[in-house]
């Protein structure tokens, strides 16, 4: 039989002194109650009530279970309080794992309006670009792209997408000419993630259909802050996530190239081990997440970038020089955060 049933069976004809009364107060029949308590006998091998056929006396040892047993019973409603608690309230632990620069420029803003929303959730943030396994390494939520989700079981919910540029300074172009289709990289150094991430070859969709060419890398690095910094010194093309670039292209200081040509766009999506018994802090971070993210333009973060026209295309016969470009305003980026914050949007968010 179950045995913490049988102990709380066990207590109650203890406190009521009688078995009828406790398998009424239980909705238990008053011989299953019997035979709760003499189970739990034969399992502890000594006799816990003195019955007559008028009363029950609890015996020495009875006395000292029924401390224990009451204490034990106490603690596990307790248990099962919290834990329920836990899964109705937000509240707790919040291991996140995300993209190293996705993060870094993503989830400060989404976190300070959770965090103002749950005040008892404390966010556990590791970024990495490496792939992740949510179950094994015990994270409550992640924001990966395709490759990074390791873990076979685990769901995941669309967030946005993100469009991929091709850029480089105007100094650059000035001095190496612009390319106007994307064979044209191939006289170009570029500057790429590895091979793993995307492959060795670009695939673009223009207006006579898929053009497809493996650039000439010069620098490669996992990391896409890192490209943007090669392409703001003018050490070659990069083709990188649009919302990264969006002030650079504001300012000036990075041109987008290829215009009529557009790469495959990036998911990005909210992951998490399971869709059953989700606690509280875990469905009411992946609502935010999702609520935050749609205000953004078609579910594609950047896309505004291209399409208010601040990335501006260069024509090969336009050679762009050094006084062509927007002044560089030092203050922007808190310019253009604080009001991303003031429409709920996000200022400048990165892919990885």
């Amino acid at each position: 039989m179950d045995h913490l049933q049988s102990m709380r069976v066990f207590v109650r004809v203890a406190d009521l002194g009688s078995f009828a009364w406790a398998a009424s107060a239980m909705v238990i029949s008053n011989a299953v109650a019997t035979r709760h308590v003499a189970d739990l006998e034969g399992r502890l091998g000594t006799r816990l009530l003195n019955r007559t056929t008028r009363s029950l006396s609890l015996t020495e040892s009875g006395q000292v279970y029924l401390e224990r047993a009451r204490q034990i019973l106490d603690e596990l409603e307790d248990v099962e309080q919290m834990v329920v608690a836990r899964n109705h309230e937000p509240l707790g632990s919040l291991r996140i794992v995300a993209p190293v620069v996705f993060g870094l420029h993503n989830l400060a803003p989404v976190l300070q309006t959770y965090a103002q929303r749950y005040p008892k959730v404390v966010p556990d943030v590791t970024l990495v670009d490496r792939q992740v396994d949510l179950v094994e390494e015990g994270f409550d939520v992640g924001i990966v792209i395709a490759r990074q989700v390791k873990s076979a079981s685990v769901v995941t919910r669309r967030l946005t997408t993100g469009c991929m540029t091709v850029c480089a300074t105007p100094e650059y172009l000035a001095k190496h000419g612009t390319p106007t289709r994307p064979e044209h990289l191939l006289e170009h150094p570029c500057l790429s993630l590895p091979s793993e991430y995307w492959g060795d070859e670009r695939v673009f969709t223009g207006p006579d259909g898929e053009v497809r060419v493996r650039p000439q890398n010069v620098i490669i690095a996992n990391n896409t802050e890192m490209l943007r910094q090669f392409a703001l010194l003018g050490m070659g093309i990069a083709i990188l996530p649009s919302y990264l670039i969006g002030n650079d292209m504001t300012r000036g200081t990075l041109v987008r190239l290829l215009s009529d040509f557009q790469l495959p766009q990036v998911e990005i999506n909210v992951a998490y081990p399971s869709r059953r018994h989700l606690p509280a802090k875990v469905r009411t971070f992946i609502d935010h997440l999702v609520e935050y993210f749609s205000q953004s333009p078609n579910h594609q973060i950047g896309e505004q970038w291209l399409r208010d026209g601040r990335g501006r295309a260069v024509a090969a016969s336009q050679p762009v020089y050094e006084e062509d470009a927007r002044p560089i305003d030092s203050d922007l980026d808190d310019k253009v955060a604080k009001q991303s914050r003031m429409r709920g949007r996000m200022a400048v968010p990165s892919l990885f």
